[in-house]
Formats: C-alpha cells, sequence, structure tokens
C-alpha cells in the first residue's frame, strides 16, 4: 500500500472542529487520509513527500451537478436565428449536441472536462448525462474517463421522452446494477430524468419502479424555468413536486437541479422527503433565467448545493456567482457571502456523502485522500474568521499547484504527468470539430 506525507501546509480541515493549522501535515496510506495535524514529520516513512511550502491544504472540492457532454459546445454557434427563450435554447444547441456525440466524443468531451476540474482542485464529480446517437453503454465511456483522470464520479442517464418513448431508462438500470455489484467505490449511479416537461406518465412510472427495486436515488431537472411548471400544469394539473411525489420520486438520495421556481410549499415538500437541491447560478444567468430563491431554500431547511451545469468545470467561481446572483437580485449587499461558501464546502459534502460509500470532504482520519493544494499566498490575514474572504476573492483566481484523488496526485505542480494531455486536447479539436456539423452523429465517422 502507498503512503504519502503533504507537509509545511496551512492546513484548513473543514472537520467537526473546524482547525486552521499553520506548518500543519498530512499523511495518507493507499486512498485514506490517516492523520491531519501538526504531529512530527518523523512520524511516519512515507513512500513520497510533497512540501506544500506554507500553502493551503484541504479538501477536495465537489461538484454537485455538471454535464460534461457539454465540453464540445464551447465556441460553437447553432446554425439559423439565435434561441429566443429556453425552449429554443434546448431545441437549437444541446439536444442538437448530445444527439451528435458518439462513444468517443462522450469519452473525450468526459476527459478534457474531468481534466479541468482536477486542474481546478475538484475530486468528485457528479453528473448527468446525454447521448441518444448512442445511449446504451455510454456512461460506461463516462466512467472510463473518471478512472482516466483519477476522479470519482456518480453518474446518471438524462432520461426523456423527447426521441422516443423512455429512452434512456435501460441505460440507467444497467449501469446503477454495475455500481451495486462493484466492490469499486470510485463510482456511483443515480436514476437521471430530463424534466417533467420531457417526461410522460409512462415513462416516469417505469423508471420509479426500477429506481425503487434498486434502491436508487434520482438525478432530475426540476423547475428550472417557467415552461416547466407550465406544462405540468396545463397536462397534469399539479405543481412540479406534486407530480414527483406521486411517483415516489423524492427522497434521501435523490437530487433535484435547479427548482428556480419552486413554491414555499414545494420547499417544504423538500425538506420533509429529505431531498437535495442543487443550483447552478452560471447556467441560470447564461440561459436568461430568473434567480433560484437560495436563501428560502435554506431558511426552509433544504440541503442546497452548488453545480457548474456544464459551463465549466471551476467550482469557487460558482460560489462566488451565487453570493453575487443573490445580492443583486435582492438588493442587499449583506446578504448570501456565508451562505454560498457553507453551500460549497458543507452541503456539497453532505449530498455526496449520501450517495457514495467513502466519506470526504474534510482532512481527517478515516476520509478519502482527496486533497487540493492551491498556490496562493495571502497578502493579509488568513484564519478561521477571514477564510471565506479568501475562498471567493482569492482562491477563485488562484492556480492549482497539486491535486490528490483517491490519494493519487493526479495534479503535480500544474501537470498530469499520467496523461498525453498534449495528445488529448488534439483529438478533441478534431471531435469538436466535427460535432460543429448540424446532424454529424448520423454521419459514419471515424
Amino acid at each position: 500500500m502507498s503512503s504519502l506525507l503533504i507537509c509545511n501546509g496551512h492546513l484548513v480541515t473543514l472537520d467537526e472542529e473546524n482547525r486552521f493549522i499553520e506548518n500543519g501535515n498530512v499523511f495518507i496510506e493507499g486512498n485514506r487520509i490517516v492523520e491531519a495535524g501538526d504531529f512530527p514529520v518523523s512520524k511516519y516513512m512515507a513512500d513520497r513527500s510533497i512540501d506544500a511550502r506554507g500553502n493551503l491544504v484541504m479538501p477536495g472540492l465537489i461538484n454537485t451537478h455538471h454535464h460534461l457532454y457539454s465540453t464540445f459546445a464551447r465556441g460553437f454557434t447553432p446554425p439559423g436565428a439565435q434561441a429566443r427563450d429556453f425552449t429554443e435554447i434546448l431545441s437549437k444547441l444541446w439536444w442538437k449536441l448530445d444527439s451528435a456525440l458518439n462513444s468517443e466524443d462522450v469519452y473525450h468531451s468526459a476527459l478534457l472536462a474531468l481534466m479541468h476540474a482536477a486542474r481546478a482542485g475538484c475530486t468528485t464529480v457528479i453528473d448527468h448525462h446525454s447521448s441518444p446517437s448512442c445511449r446504451d453503454g455510454s456512461l460506461d465511456e463516462v466512467e472510463r474517463a473518471f478512472r482516466d483522470v483519477g476522479l470519482s464520479g456518480c453518474l446518471a442517464y438524462e432520461v426523456s421522452d423527447r426521441n422516443q418513448e423512455g429512452e434512456g431508462i435501460e441505460e440507467n438500470e444497467r449501469y446503477i446494477r454495475k455500481c451495486r455489484d462493484s466492490e469499486d467505490g470510485q463510482m456511483a449511479a443515480l436514476f437521471g430524468l430530463h424534466a417533467l416537461m420531457t417526461l410522460g406518465t409512462k415513462t416516469l412510472q417505469r423508471s420509479a419502479e426500477i429506481a425503487h427495486e434498486l434502491d436508487a436515488g434520482f438525478h432530475v431537472h426540476a423547475a428550472e424555468a417557467e415552461i416547466d411548471v407550465q406544462v405540468t400544469m396545463e397536462r397534469y394539473g399539479r405543481r412540479i413536486m406534486d407530480r414527483f411525489l406521486d411517483f415516489g420520486i423524492p427522497g434521501h438520495k435523490t437530487i433535484f437541479v435547479h427548482g428556480v421556481h419552486f413554491e414555499s410549499r414545494e420547499l417544504d415538500l423538500l425538506r420533509s422527503t429529505g431531498s437535495m437541491l442543487v443550483n447552478n447560478p452560471e447556467s441560470n444567468m447564461n440561459n436568461g433565467l430568473s434567480v433560484a430563491p437560495i436563501l428560502d431554500m435554506l431558511k426552509h431547511g433544504v440541503t442546497v448545493g452548488v453545480g457548474t451545469d456544464g459551463m465549466s468545470s471551476h467550482l469557487i467561481s460558482q460560489a462566488r456567482a451565487m453570493y453575487l446572483h443573490q445580492r443583486t437580485h435582492h438588493r442587499d449587499p449583506t446578504l448570501a457571502f456565508a451562505e454560498a461558501c457553507e453551500i460549497l464546502l458543507h452541503n456539497n459534502r453532505a449530498i455526496c456523502n449520501r450517495l457514495f460509500r467513502e466519506p470526504r470532504g474534510a482532512l481527517a482520519p478515516g476520509q478519502l485522500a482527496d486533497i487540493m493544494i492551491p498556490e496562493y499566498v495571502p497578502f493579509t490575514p488568513l484564519n478561521e474568521d477571514t477564510f471565506y474572504g479568501h475562498l471567493l476573492f482569492g482562491l477563485s483566481f488562484a492556480r492549482v499547484g497539486t491535486t490528490i484523488a483517491r490519494g493519487r496526485v493526479i495534479v503535480d505542480d500544474g501537470h498530469m504527468p499520467h496523461l498525453d494531455e498534449e495528445a488529448i486536447r488534439a483529438r478533441c479539436m478534431e471531435r469538436a470539430a466535427w460535432n460543429g456539423r448540424p446532424g454529424s452523429g448520423q454521419e459514419s465517422r471515424d
């Protein structure tokens, strides 16, 4: 079993005691933390030592909602008239892109995004995938990218009726069974659903029956835009959460994403069912959508996380956007600062630890050895009272020199020595050029 010693770091433990330890050390054996504190370095003999040189040493970040398949959208302009509302954004951009992906695209788009995540100190990603032209086995391609980079992942396939009824149900069932039967804790699974506006009764019923049989939670978009609420009310005369409750979808392992248009009563239902909710502020802003009632959600006792929704793989910038988004919306400069930081550092961890076997998110004995060491030298005091300010206004712009995932150094002095980054980027450029062509997913490709 390999071992690693990190020494001379400014530890931000995020453990139960929330310790900030200058000149602290962390000893790792295998994929677990054995000790984190001010113990003498001579206490352990390690296979490798890393001198943090006084930089912060803190738990790896956790992304609670991503769309890795969106990577090749960067710089892409859909043909035709510009999308003018949320429905057109889906139909003209995202549903064209996901239909154009083949299995190699799925792998490479995930690979590149996960490389970016690792470089930003993220060590666990909860992903929501869609690739209708290569649906079956697609989650294995995403998993392959996770294993090649070295991060942990929780995967789900986006079931909807937009191409064919119940598309993706079998892929979710297959992959959930695969993760359930595996002794390897690196990967986990949820049952993915798109949104009620693309899900009929038969599909919801089948999905719910299978997921309940497998004791799986759901990963589903909900009330992101007004259209989702309108369609659900027109078809079924039900609010979003009431419709989901009809099929037993809310629960302790279920993630609802966005929730921009949830009413107060629906927030109570989220809390009472133990369901989780993930906000994606940059995505909501980019799509011209309303501001999610994050502060109300927290007051209702909802466990709220933050994700990137495919906009990027940089999590600290999302927490920063969340805080600014709420202050602008409420026109109140006293709001959301601490809440945004706690959502990123504590709530994302709480969400993740419901879904994975291995605990993570703190520098403490028994925790998964997921660690980031940003190259950040503060020029004002940094301690438990000032850390959030450094997080949002300093670390948001800092390069991460070292990322350790599952006890393995995967970013080493800013590089990823186990990957041929230049070749990967060149191949992604080739694949992205194909995907800029409408309908390219239907053509023959090498």
